[in-house]
């Protein structure tokens, strides 16, 4: 099991970007599979992007395809969000997740064993 911490929300104009941090602690790094989700309100939660350990493999949601991106520092146990181009349909509560000996495609299923709190992002138009 891995404890996630969420950080770098917040509210920002259309057009502008903010970068995501998630940090883990408790369970070794290297056996988890990482991705991150959002949920706005009244809908439901939602892919975002995923990456596995070692970094070489990425997926997206064609949502955000071009606009986020995707990182981890294994160093530091921490992976990030990078999101330029916001949109004010970004606006969500966005969380980390962790799937032990997970892939980049069972991440985009949501089959994950640990989520962190989540942090807010606001996208003003």
């Amino acid at each position: 099991q891995v404890q996630l911490v969420e950080s770098g929300g917040g509210l920002v104009q259309a057009g502008g970007s903010l970068r995501l941090s998630c940090a883990a602690s408790g369970d070794s790094f290297s056996r988890y599979a990482m991705g991150w989700f959002r949920q706005a309100p009244g809908k439901e939660r939602e892919f975002v992007a995923a990456i596995n350990w070692s970094g070489d493999s990425t997926l997206y949601a064609d949502s955000v395809k071009g606009r986020f991106t995707i990182s981890n520092d294994n160093a530091k146990s921490a992976v990030y969000l990078q999101m330029n181009s916001l949109k004010p349909e970004d606006t969500a509560v966005y969380s980390c997740a962790a799937g032990r000996w997970g892939s980049v495609r069972t991440i985009s299923r949501q089959q994950v064993d640990d989520w962190g709190q989540g942090t807010q992002v606001t996208v003003s138009s």
